[in-house]
């Protein structure tokens, strides 16, 4: 296993990703990354390793084709396209004015948020880190956005190991393994299959999940 987590207090999904992903240091027990605690490995050593993919991210005020390259400062303009397409967000770039060199306006207020969600998941491709967090990050996406993005993860995690915090659950279906949380605390782990049968909790959230799904 890349993580343990010994963490004595019930927390929000959300924060797990944070902790894992070093940005906080637990009050109480440990997180630890390849069996050494966060605490001793120097953060910008860990951001080596890893990428972290929020619901909410920012775009600097700077072309898309920059903000695509803070994930490897030294990438040549073709491998930033290619990881563009790969993360299906080339076609919707080509179609701004001035494609690769739009400003992304500040935060990226110019482009809807499934649209800076796919460059953000273009600038961790490009980064090629081995571990890759997705925090709730089809959270408000519409549903011709979320199966580009889906797609984009696809692609992004060939080779690598992928953590997704999700409450929609089509994101994490074909999952290795799937930990439930209710209340901060781990109630079920397995795969899609196995959790229908032996979790009523897990297959509550799915039919419900399915039921609005149809809705829509």
């Amino acid at each position: 296993e890349i993580y343990t987590l010994s963490l004595h207090d019930a927390l929000p999904i959300s924060s797990w990703a944070k902790l894992m992903a070093g940005f906080w240091d637990p009050d109480k027990g440990s997180v630890n990354f390849g069996g050494q605690s966060l605490k001793n490995i120097p953060f910008s050593q860990l951001m080596q390793e890893i990428s972290y993919v929020a619901q909410d991210n920012f775009l600097f005020d700077k072309t898309i084709m920059e903000n695509i390259r803070m994930g490897k400062p030294d990438a040549k303009d073709e491998e930033i396209i290619e990881a563009a397409k790969a993360a299906q967000c080339h076609d919707f770039i080509m179609q701004l004015d001035r494609g690769y060199q739009t400003m992304a306006g500040d935060a990226g207020d110019k482009l809807s948020g499934g649209e800076r969600q796919r460059i953000t998941i273009a600038r961790a491709m490009l980064k090629n880190s081995k571990v890759v967090i997705l925090d709730e990050a089809t959270a408000y996406t519409d549903p011709e956005n979320e199966s580009h993005i889906q797609t984009a993860i696809n692609n992004l995690v060939k080779e690598k190991t992928l953590v997704v915090v999700a409450h929609r659950l089509s994101t994490i279906k074909n999952a290795d393994e799937i930990i439930v949380l209710n209340e901060g605390k781990i109630t079920a782990r397995g795969r899609h299959e196995e959790l229908c049968e032996s979790s009523e909790l897990y297959k509550s959230m799915w039919e419900k999940h399915v039921s609005s799904m149809d809705i829509a």
